[in-house]
Order: C-alpha cells, then structure tokens, then sequence
C-alpha cells in the first residue's frame, strides 16, 4: 500500500479495501480459509463426516442509523446472514455485539434491539450470544454492531469465488443501487420525486430455492460495498476467467438512474443489500432463474452476462451503444459508511 495513515476510502469495499486485506490482515493471518477470500469460511466438523460448517463475521457502522427502508439493525442481521448464503450455508445461529457512545437514546437502540428480532425472525435464526460496551461520548457515531454467524452446509454444495468456468451463465437478482442512495440521500438530507428505498433484505431464502432447483451453481455474491461492478471483478480475479455484460440487461431503477445522473455517479458502483449474482453452469440456467423469479426477492432477476476465457482477471462492459468498456474495481470512496 502507498497510504500510511488509513482513509475512509479503505472502507470503500473497493481496490484500496482488498489491498489493505491482502497486506495487513492476509499477510499475518494467513492461512487456507483467508486465501480463498469468500464471504464465509468452510470447514468439515470432522474428517470422517460429510457434515460441514461455515462461520462469518461482519461490522456494521452505517451513518444514519435510520434510513429509508431500514436501519442499522437490519443490515446487521442480513449483512450476516447473507454472507453465509453466498457460500450455500443455511444460517442458523448469529452473535451480536453493541458499541453504545454515551448519550445514545434509549428508545433509538430498543428501536434497533426490535428491528434486529423481526428480521432474524423473517431469516430463521436466532441471536443467541452478544456483548455490550459503552464508550465516551464522541469515541462513537451513536452505535456500532458487530455480528457473527454460523451455518450448515448440505451436502454435494460446492460454492466459492473461485469456481466460475468459461461458459458460465451471469444472473443479477434484481435492480441495483437502491441501498446505497437511500442512505446518500437520508445523510444529504436530499429530496427526490420519486421513492429510494433500500433494498435491504435476508437472502438465505432465495439461495436455498435456487440450490433446490439445481445445486450446480458455481458462484454466488452479495454486491455489496464497491457494487455490481466490484464484485463481479472480485469473482473474475478468484477464477482467474473474464466476465463480459451486457448494459441493457442489467436492471436500474428510474429513480436510482435520475438520482445518479444528478448526483455523478455510476449505478454500477452504488452498494446494494438484497441483491446477489450468481454464476452457474448453462445447463442450470433455466431452472435457477425460474426459482428466483418464483422467490419474493428474485422476482426481476435477469441474466446480465457470461463468463469468458478471454481477458482473464477483466470485466468488460457492452453498453447500449454497442461500444465496450472496462469496468475496474471501484477506487477511492464514492460512498463511505453505508454498511
């Protein structure tokens, strides 16, 4: 890393975050389950058995806590819910614990506490641990969560970053970007015509019936910090294999595109919360897609792009004039502390 000091862009989910993972954290506790750099690490209970587990960890700092369509308590539970998806575990049981700055209100952590129950009841886990500490007053942003969670994986699952194969279909779950302006615009105090809600959701329930439809998906991703753009080049860069998207299949709200457009930004770089990508073999194509759009949080999925042995490591975008662009990895901050 060229920086000494840490920035807010370091936090980005972008380049600068996987380069501070790679020479800091990689670099002194390396070890198998790291290098495989997936949302969760997965582990046999033991060598004589088929029975694996997989366990996940995730800080949430969100400034505001309230947003539209959700709050710091939602995205705690989903954030660690999702990451275990994305592996094909089905989460089971998650910890929480509570950084309280001094002068928090009482009624704005029951608030969250409250939040935090029903969305663990929507996914079917249960908090069964935490710790709470409390801290000066401006030591905090009013309150910070950290959740761990950890989940079965059913035999013959075999999902990783690093298993998408030239030929392999891309499919988006929906449209994008709807997470990351609803908190731009709460913090802004920006005011739209037109709704920006986050799309903010557990997504166990969507992955368990598209494994059920066919369990030969490759890749799954939740496009979180750095968006679409980032992980799709996330997942090209663990494959070593190019990914090629089409534009005009990649679902964006009006409102997200106006609100971009006036805001200079790039959609494809805008964090989401309920959205994923899923790579899977032509074969599964068709029936993996039937299950999402059967599924309340799949319903607009769509098939964006495949994945190539041209340009290993490279994201190539085909935009609707027909001309093609490279999509890097999102550099610098373009939204800091939405998750």
């Amino acid at each position: 890393m060229s920086q000494d000091t840490i920035l807010l862009a370091h936090g980005s989910g972008g380049k600068l975050t996987h380069d501070l993972i790679r020479a800091v954290f990689v670099k002194h506790f390396r070890n198998p389950w790291l290098d495989r750099q997936d949302d969760a690490a997965v582990w046999a209970l033991t060598a004589s058995t088929e029975t694996r587990l997989a366990l996940t960890t995730d800080c949430y700092v969100v400034q505001p806590i309230f947003f539209p369509g959700g709050d710091i308590g939602r995205l705690a539970v989903c954030g660690t819910v999702n990451d275990l998806a994305m592996v094909g575990a089905q989460p089971l049981y998650l910890t929480a614990g509570f950084i309280l700055e001094e002068g928090l209100p009482l009624v704005d952590l029951e608030r969250v506490v409250v939040s935090m129950a029903q969305t663990a009841r929507e996914a079917g886990v249960e908090i069964i641990a935490g710790d709470t500490k409390v801290v000066d007053r401006g030591s905090a942003d009013s309150l910070f969560i950290n959740t761990a969670g950890i989940g079965v994986l059913p035999a013959g699952i075999s999902i990783s970053g690093a298993n998408a194969q030239p030929g392999d279909v891309v499919i988006l779950s929906g449209p994008i970007g709807a997470h990351g302006l609803a908190i731009l615009s709460q913090r802004e105090g920006l005011r739209f015509s037109f709704p920006l809600n986050s799309d903010c959701a557990p997504l166990n329930g969507l992955v368990d019936a598209m494994l059920k439809a066919d369990a030969r998906i490759h890749c799954l991703r939740d496009p979180t910090r750095g968006g679409l753009a980032t992980t799709l080049n996330e997942l090209a860069t663990q494959s070593q294999v190019g990914i090629e998207i089409e534009e005009a299949c990649i679902p964006v709200p009006e409102g997200v595109k106006a609100a971009c457009e006036l805001l200079g930004l790039d959609p494809l770089y805008v964090a989401n919360e309920g959205k994923l990508v899923a790579i899977v073999p032509p074969p599964a194509e068709d029936s993996v897609l039937a299950a999402m759009h059967g599924h309340q949080y799949g319903q607009q999925a769509a098939v964006i792009g495949r994945v190539t042995s041209a340009h290993p490591r490279r994201v190539v975008l085909r935009t609707t004039l027909g001309a093609h662009r490279v999509l890097e990895m999102l550099t610098g901050a373009q939204l800091p502390r939405i998750c």
